[in-house]
């Protein structure tokens, strides 16, 4: 596909995702395309991840896992594709309603809102199990300064593999493009962990997640960066200047860019130490301005994330127009 079609294929499928999400009664009847990948992550895992075997061993047998799994994505996604385009211009529109269920602006606002809904309506305890369904770290050892940071850099960092990564990956390769990307992404959700079972098995599913976010992040903090020069109560210089001075420091190669434009958007500090488990992480502060955020901090969060949404479609709505001409 190349980009003449591509490009209105992703200014589609993100007006379609936009509009509607992925509708519940789907999810309850047939699931959703990554919990699909997430099954198959899982089958690959328990077959060829032998804890018997040596470190290379296992290393080399998760390299082999991924390789498959991309195989099979790739093949079906452009299978379908090939599909859809055989109607022609019409086919862009299944095409899309198939992409759309990839992209996940609706869902990751509705989840970051139900956050500042229960620190509204029930205090620490509504925030702790709000903010439990969206971050991985220990919500009890969260205060509701804690509960509002890890809200909004859920926010972030989801906006930048949740939206722009796969909007940029669909409008780079088709539909076999941003299935390929959820599937690196989905296997790195699962076993790209630092853990026994997963250190060897998840090591490519990890690095290769890294490099193909590398893009997305990079233009989720210009997009951020954008969005604060149009709104009154927000600081895109303070954004620029945290994204250069801290972006890098981030434990993540990528987390750090769409965290610490946003953090210095707001006037806050993001990232920081905490709690996974009972693990204690280490990590350096996004941005110098206050911890102690709350939940008018994630509204205005997520004001700030509607906006980039919005320049993320005009920005790919010009450059299919100038595909197209």
């Amino acid at each position: 596909m190349n980009l003449s079609a591509s490009l209105p294929l992703l200014v589609l499928a993100l007006a379609i995702e936009a509009a509607f999400g992925y509708p519940s009664r789907f999810y309850a009847a047939i699931g959703h395309p990554v919990t699909w990948i997430g099954r198959w992550i899982g089958m690959l895992d328990r077959v060829l991840n032998r804890e018997a075997a040596s470190f290379v061993t296992r290393k080399a047998m998760g390299a082999l896992a991924l390789a498959l799994l991309l195989a099979v994505i790739i093949a079906l996604s452009a299978l379908a594709q090939r599909l859809c385009l055989s109607f022609g211009l019409l086919g862009l529109i299944p095409l899309a309603l198939l992409a759309s269920t990839l992209i996940a602006q609706r869902s990751l606002h509705e989840h970051v809102a139900r956050v500042a809904e229960g620190l509204e309506r029930e205090g620490l305890d509504g925030g702790r199990r709000a903010v439990a369904m969206i971050v991985g770290r220990n919500p009890q050892t969260l205060d509701e300064a804690g509960v509002a940071r890890a809200a909004i850099e859920s926010l972030a960092e989801n906006f930048s593999d949740g939206i722009v990564a796969p909007a940029f990956w669909l409008g780079a390769g088709g539909l076999p493009g941003i299935a390929a990307y959820k599937a690196i992404n989905t296997a790195d959700s699962m076993i790209g962990h630092r853990t026994p079972r997963h250190l060897a098995f998840g090591w490519a599913a990890a690095r290769l997640d890294d490099l193909v976010n590398l893009p997305a992040s990079r233009l989720t903090a210009v997009l951020l960066i954008a969005s604060a020069a149009l709104d009154r109560t927000a600081d895109a210089r303070n954004a620029w200047r945290a994204v250069r001075r801290d972006a890098g420091k981030h434990r993540s190669p990528n987390a750090g860019w769409p965290e610490a434009a946003m953090a210095g958007a707001l006037g806050l500090r993001l990232a920081g130490p905490r709690v996974y488990g009972e693990t204690r992480v280490e990590d350096h502060w996004m941005a110098d301005g206050r911890a102690e955020a709350n939940a008018a901090d994630i509204r205005r969060a997520l004001t700030l994330y509607r906006r980039s949404c919005g320049l993320l479609w005009v920005f790919a709505a010009l450059l299919a127009a100038t595909a197209i001409l």
